[in-house]
């Protein structure tokens, strides 16, 4: 199967006529061949996008909404279709991308009841006979560009609320997973979505990502990915003066205090840390643990890890899957020698899968070290694998100065039944999402996501916080007084 560019409204070979293997991380298989575009394909789907992007604006929007819940229905559809779809080119949990595909069907029909809202505000004027209002209004081509690990999810995050909001949408998805792009592609052209209103191109960062960042018809660029990427889009589009959304990484930690449900926390934790692999920007990397149950917490992580099957997704048994490449193997295996080279103490794993059924795929045992300090690299940078960093402290304060120093904020989570310590650490804890009693990882789409610090640049994904991304407030001000009134000037008049 070669997976095509999607552009105006037509699958289109990439003006190279590049393709590279699209690999089963679990088999090692080649499943598929993606096109490897170039600057040409994103000026294509540019200029096609900002034509198209002159007539959807003009289409009422709870007009435009009607395509998203059409978009939500097919997704319903073809849940399970697209679920093992998305198991074979990403290798997480079918249980796992069940739960993908129905975010995207939450945000189809949550966004699209934003076609009837789109809220602006009316206020008093200062004057009289006046009357003044603000409203949102499309800001043309949007450029997303989504990270693998969440194929299909992330990439509803972004173009449903632009599209919803009167933009048009060029999308870069990540070249290990096209095929969860190419269903969307094909769900928006059933519903009936005009051509031109949405794109794909694919290919890597540094030749369309960069295209696509750089074109002087992109007005929005809406990101996920790594931190260092994510900073040299920041820069590129500071100096064109562009619109841009980040969110990059996370090293979020479970905080256990010495009064919790432990078999709780052990379920949060291995859920958190050990889900999807180790990667989600939201994983649980480090556990900050109160020194009075350390040890009780690591005998029963231990009992819990050795029950985790480790194998092929579309097995219903499988709790972890692979990761997925060879290159995220040898950096994760990298970081487990780190650890152990910095004096950290490993409890299990920290090694890679080779043997019978992982020979061919890309297999990392959960791993879990201890006696890990927070100046420890393992406990600072993100690691984007199956391994977890126990760190011990001695007090609430302690956990959060902890939790707090790394460089970046994206998810935390406390495990407490003290209530006092629910709300300082709901205060206190600098991240963007916080958990009470649950794991690091289970954000809702009516909420917004994203985080602080090294994680974002302070807009967000999801909720009604992710329109400020696709919009741009137009203030109004109707005098029918029949003369001149110069505000702050004639007020007393």
């Amino acid at each position: 199967m070669k997976i095509q560019n999607y552009i105006n409204g037509e699958w289109k070979e990439p003006s190279t006529g590049q393709f590279a293997p699209v690999i089963n991380p679990a088999t090692g298989e080649t499943i598929a061949e993606v096109a490897m575009s170039g600057p040409n394909d994103i000026d294509e789907a540019v200029q096609a996008a900002k034509e198209a992007q002159k007539q959807w604006a003009l289409v009422p929007a709870p007009k435009r909404a009607e395509i998203l819940y059409k978009v939500g229905m097919l997704l319903k559809e073809r849940k399970e279709q697209l679920a093992r779809m998305l198991t074979m080119e990403m290798g997480k949990v079918i249980e796992e991308a069940r739960g993908e595909v129905q975010e995207g069907i939450d945000m189809a029909f949550y966004m699209a009841g934003e076609g009837r809202r789109l809220f602006g505000d009316t206020t008093p004027s200062e004057l009289k006979d006046k009357f003044a209002m603000s409203v949102r209004v499309p800001v043309g081509v949007v450029g997303i560009i989504t990270p693998w690990n969440f194929p299909i999810a992330i990439a509803t995050w972004k173009s449903f609320p632009a599209i919803v909001a009167g933009n048009a949408v060029v999308w870069k998805p990540a070249p290990e997973t096209p095929i969860m792009a190419q269903e969307l592609a094909r769900i928006f052209e059933e519903a009936g979505l005009p051509p031109g209103v949405f794109h794909v191109v694919h290919g890597d960062g540094p030749t369309v990502g960069n295209a696509l960042v750089e074109h002087p018809d992109v007005k929005v660029i809406s990101f996920t990915g790594s931190n260092e990427v994510g900073r040299m889009i920041a820069e590129k589009c500071g100096r064109l003066l562009k619109k841009v959304s980040l969110e990059m990484g996370g090293k979020n930690a479970v905080i256990v205090m010495d009064d919790a449900d432990l078999t709780l926390a052990v379920d949060g934790i291995i859920w958190s840390a050990f889900g999807t692999s180790g990667q989600r920007c939201t994983a649980c990397s480090r556990v900050i643990v109160h020194e009075r149950v350390k040890q009780e917490l690591e005998r029963r992580l231990l009992e819990a890890v050795k029950t985790l099957k480790i194998g092929n997704g579309l097995d219903e048994t499988v709790k972890v899957g692979p990761v997925i490449h060879e290159e995220a193997l040898q950096k994760i295996d990298r970081y487990v020698r780190i650890g152990v080279e910095e004096g950290a103490k490993l409890l299990v794993g920290g090694y890679i899968l080779r043997e019978g059924d992982y020979a061919r795929g890309f297999y990392y045992a959960p791993t879990i070290f201890t006696d890990v300090t927070p100046n420890m690299r393992i406990a600072r940078e993100e690691i984007f694998g199956p391994v977890v960093s126990i760190i011990s402290v001695r007090s609430l304060d302690e956990a959060i100065a902890v939790n707090n120093s790394v460089d970046y904020g994206l998810s935390s989570a406390i495990f407490t039944r003290d209530v006092n310590n629910v709300f300082r650490a709901m205060r206190d804890l600098d991240t963007g999402i916080v958990y009470v009693n649950a794991g690091t990882t289970g954000a809702e789409i009516h909420l917004p996501f994203g985080g602080t610090k090294g994680t974002g640049n302070g807009h967000r994904d999801s909720g009604v916080a992710a329109l400020d991304v696709f919009t741009e407030w137009r203030s109004i001000y109707v005098d029918f007084s029949g003369k001149l009134q110069r505000a702050q000037i004639d007020t007393d008049d």
